[in-house]
Order: C-alpha cells, then sequence, then structure tokens
C-alpha cells in the first residue's frame, strides 16, 4: 500500500462510522453514538497524520488534540475545544463509574448538538484531504 491508500483506507473507515453514529443516535443509544463520532474524527485526524508525515502508521493514540498537533492542522482553538470534550467519549463503556455518568451526560438534545459539530469538524477534515 501506498500512502494514498493508507489515507483512502482512513477515510473510507471513517465513513462507515459516520453512518453508525448516525444509526446509533436514531436508535437512542446516545453514548454509542458520540463513541463512534470521537471514533470518526479520530480516523480522519489520522489521515491526516498520514499526509503530513514521512511514517504510514499513525501512532495508536486516542486522544484527537494530540493527534492533530502531529499533523500540519491549523485548528481553530473552539475547535481544539471540541476536540479535548470528545475525548471525554472515547472512553465510554470502558469503566463502570465512567459509563454510569456518561449516560447521565447523553440527553437527545445533548447528543444532537454534539453530533452536528462533530459534522462540522469531519466535513472540515475531509475537505483537507486528497
Amino acid at each position: 500500500m501506498n500512502k494514498f491508500d493508507y489515507i483512502l483506507y482512513w477515510k473510507e473507515s471513517a465513513s462507515r462510522d459516520w453512518d453508525a453514529a448516525l444509526s446509533l443516535f436514531d436508535k437512542r443509544n446516545f453514548p454509542q453514538s458520540l463513541f463512534f463520532a470521537h471514533l470518526v474524527l479520530e480516523k480522519l485526524i489520522k489521515a491526516h497524520w498520514v499526509k503530513d508525515n514521512q511514517a504510514d502508521h499513525p501512532p495508536r493514540l486516542h486522544n484527537l488534540v494530540r493527534l492533530s498537533s502531529q499533523t500540519t492542522l491549523n485548528v481553530h482553538p473552539d475547535d481544539l475545544l471540541f476536540l479535548d470534550k470528545m475525548n471525554d467519549f472515547q472512553m465510554e463503556g470502558r469503566y463502570p463509574d465512567y459509563n454510569f455518568l456518561i449516560y447521565k451526560i447523553c440527553t437527545q438534545e445533548y447528543t444532537k448538538e454534539t453530533l452536528e459539530k462533530a459534522d462540522k469538524v469531519r466535513l472540515w477534515l475531509i475537505s483537507l484531504l486528497p
């Protein structure tokens, strides 16, 4: 595989996961929907990492802010705050006490608003990829 193939892999995988995030929202699985939204942003940032670095394999990190700092992306400060907030959702389901709290936070309205913002960032990330 060449660099373009790796970027395409991350983009296509993110596209499938975005469909899953929306489907989970429709089924009222709000924390899981945001978990997948985080995964989408992570995969798109990893596509940028591959584009911007010599190596084809991004680090096995899940922190969106840290990953984006290893790219040439010029992320708006408000979007950096949003990416930091999205990091909370990659932990969904991993720890019982956190899992309980996340279900209280992820109301339908909160999840809808967060998905809308994630979609804007998602589309921006895609627009900057080959």
